[in-house]
């Protein structure tokens, strides 16, 4: 099997991820790449990255090409990651939706890039615990990823006790079953928390599928992967889709810093559309 990947080559493939999601892989990605790739070639019996390339563009255009962004695609995160996010949630948002809305809310999230789930059950978790209290509740998760293979895990719910070391105990009680037998040292997403989250294979390259009317996107630690035009294009129709008011919020690397947008800076990592300045509070130190 040859194991090297040619400048010529390299650039073929980034072309093609690039072109199927919007994924920037420089140079400094090839080795990823080369590693990341192997187990596709033996999978589909080629001898070298050269066939595997006309393979999935010229024999199997569909199926395989999501496997390949499967592999090219990083899937890290945890429950409750950046937990900054989720007390300006606690703090903020939903007591400003609670004063607005008072006995009968209808909350709608969607996590953009939500991996193996922990992000969009984390915030389902979280709007549950606040309006516990609250008579009538509607609350919609919408949980996209461009990878068929974690949207799989995702939807199952079950995880390694590791995985979930950082979140309090009240909560693991509350909100996860505990493996017995077999499924000893897993956890489970409760039904009540699995039921107000939706998973669905989504690129952000495409068309999203809802109007103005979230009430908050979470898409932290993708943009990284973009370059700045599909940057901004994908601002932009996050925006779109934010109900006034609404919120964004990005990942603790990102920021909008030299993207147009309509965004009004809230604080680092979270943006808010059609507010005034002066609604919010001034950031302790300005936006570079």
């Amino acid at each position: 099997m040859k194991t090297e990947i040619s400048d010529r080559l390299f650039k073929k493939f980034a072309a093609l991820v690039y072109a199927k999601c919007g994924i920037n892989l420089h140079e400094g990605k090839r080795q990823l790449l080369r590693a990341r790739l192997a187990k596709r070639l033996r999978a589909v019996g080629v001898e070298s990255f050269e066939e595997y390339y006309d393979y999935i563009t010229l024999v199997d255009e569909g199926s395989e090409i999501i496997q390949m962004v499967n592999a090219v695609t990083t899937n890290k995160t945890s429950f409750f990651r950046e937990s900054n996010q989720f007390d300006f949630l606690e703090n903020t948002v939903f007591p400003d939706i609670a004063k607005a809305q008072k006995d009968r809310v209808n909350i709608r999230f969607w996590s953009a890039g939500c991996s193996t789930g922990e992000e969009p059950y984390s915030l389902a978790i979280s709007v549950l615990e606040f309006f516990k209290k609250t008579p009538h509740l509607t609350v919609n998760i919408m949980a996209t990823d461009i990878s068929t293979s974690v949207l799989e895990i995702a939807a199952k719910g079950v995880y390694h006790e590791s995985r979930a070391e950082d979140v309090p105990m009240a909560t693991l009680m509350r909100y996860f079953q505990k493996g017995t037998g077999r499924q000893e040292g897993y956890l489970r997403v409760k039904e009540e928390v699995r039921r107000v989250v939706s998973f669905r294979n989504q690129n952000l390259m495409r068309p999203f599928f809802f109007g103005p009317v979230l009430d908050a996107v979470f898409c932290r630690n993708v943009m990284i992967y973009f370059d700045k035009v599909t940057q901004q294009n994908l601002i932009r129709r996050f925006y779109e889709c934010i109900s006034p008011g609404g919120y964004l919020f990005v990942g603790h690397s990102e920021s909008l810093a030299g993207i147009e947008h309509e965004f009004t800076y809230i604080k680092p990592t979270i943006y808010r559309k059609g507010c005034q300045a002066s609604e919010a509070a001034p950031p302790k130190s300005p936006e570079k």
